[in-house]
């Protein structure tokens, strides 16, 4: 193999868009895909992919220092992608712990054992990469502002030179400073500032990215979109918290990967880069846009599931808003997303409508007994 590459988390949302880019696009890569199968991690992502030559599937905790430092030796691993990571902010309120655990002292077991693993090479880091993908909520929150009187929305221009509509004059950028306001965004800060500190103290090649909110496919529905898509389908209520205001920046998850695999062979060392949609929607806004798509596919009469919409009390630490400038991003390698939001929310809410029993097993509780032996079973 011309690559043995680790990605942790690949059962989850967003990494098994990434395992099977990399999977499919790189026959000639190893991919080693390391899950706990924890309640987001959810075989069933994978199994268009799961008997392909070059696709391992390793049912570990990263928190398992000695297990991935085996891992690192059995494979003979040149390249970590570490996407693993408790990631829902209201789990994060009732439960620190199991976020501090996972993504600060799990990203640290994984940068252990690839230094020590990397070091006992004749070429150490050469040829070799930890890139550690991280969130936008690291930097707090922007305000909701406005140029010269004007009332957002107002249009911006973003560096594709395409106009979308902005809610302030503010975006993250990689130099912005940490200023986490959520037990899960402490976490996430937490684990960036070790793989920093790893590559300043020890040499080790790592990179760091901090993507907006992602949607699209295989998304755990505990997430508002697929969430409300259900919600929809069964005519339940639609929890909004507060009065839907805050801001968030959304981007394709297949455009995320498409990221992810560019920074991973064509990024620099050391470096931090943002990866956003520039495409800013207030929580109401989005929430009337998928009801209206499903009422729609569904054969109803659009907006007539608009009565759902349930207002409940504001999330404790709830940012009001985030925008990620991703122009370096832009910049330097050419990447910028490929789908328009409305492309996008249309192939999302098709994607959940037509894989209604991916949804009712997760929704049961079935879905993690049932895959898994599965999986042994094969």
């Amino acid at each position: 193999m011309k690559r043995n590459i680790i990605i942790t988390g690949g059962a989850g949302f967003i990494g098994s868009h990434v395992v099977r880019l990399f999977v499919n696009k790189y026959p000639d890569y190893r991919i080693i895909n390391v899950d706990k199968l924890t309640y987001a991690g959810n075989l069933a992502n994978l199994v268009d992919i799961e008997d392909k030559p070059n696709y391992t599937f390793v049912k570990a905790d990263i928190c398992d220092y000695d297990k991935m430092l085996e891992l690192m030796r059995q494979y003979d691993v040149d390249g970590v992608i570490h996407l693993a990571a408790e990631s829902h902010v209201d789990r994060s309120i009732k439960d620190p712990f199991t976020f501090a655990r996972t993504n600060v002292m799990g990203t640290l077991s994984l940068l252990q054992a690839a230094k020590v693993y990397w070091d006992s090479k004749p070429e150490k880091y050469e040829g070799k990469r930890f890139y550690h993908i991280s969130t936008d909520e690291v930097y707090g929150a922007l305000e909701l502002t406005h140029p010269e009187g004007l009332e957002p929305p107002f249009t911006t221009k973003a560096s594709s030179g395409q106009h979308h509509e902005a809610y302030g004059e503010e975006f993250f950028l990689e130099t912005t400073k940490y200023n986490p306001h959520s037990p899960y965004s402490a976490s996430k800060a937490s684990s960036d500032h070790f793989v920093r500190a790893y590559h300043d103290t020890y040499g080790l090649p790592t990179i760091v990215t901090n993507c907006s909110n992602n949607y699209g496919p295989y998304q755990f529905p505990e997430k508002l979109i697929p969430l409300f898509i259900n919600n929809i389908r069964h005519r339940k209520p639609l929890p909004v918290y507060g009065k839907g205001e805050n801001v968030r920046d959304w981007l394709f998850v297949e455009d995320h990967a498409r990221a992810i695999d560019q920074i991973f062979h064509e990024g620099k060392v050391a470096e931090t880069y943002n990866i956003g949609g520039f495409n800013e929607w207030k929580n109401i806004d989005i929430i009337r846009v998928v009801i209206n798509t499903v009422d729609r596919l569904l054969g109803r009469k659009e907006g007539e599931d608009l009565d759902l919409i349930t207002f409940v009390t504001d999330r404790a630490g709830h940012d009001m808003r985030y925008a990620i400038d991703s122009r370096k991003l832009q910049a330097e390698l050419g990447w910028e997303p490929s789908l328009q939001f409305e492309e996008g929310i249309e192939r999302t809410v098709r994607w959940y409508l037509d894989n209604q029993e991916w949804m009712d097993r997760i929704t049961s509780g079935e879905y993690e007994k049932y895959y898994e032996d599965m999986y042994k079973n094969r």
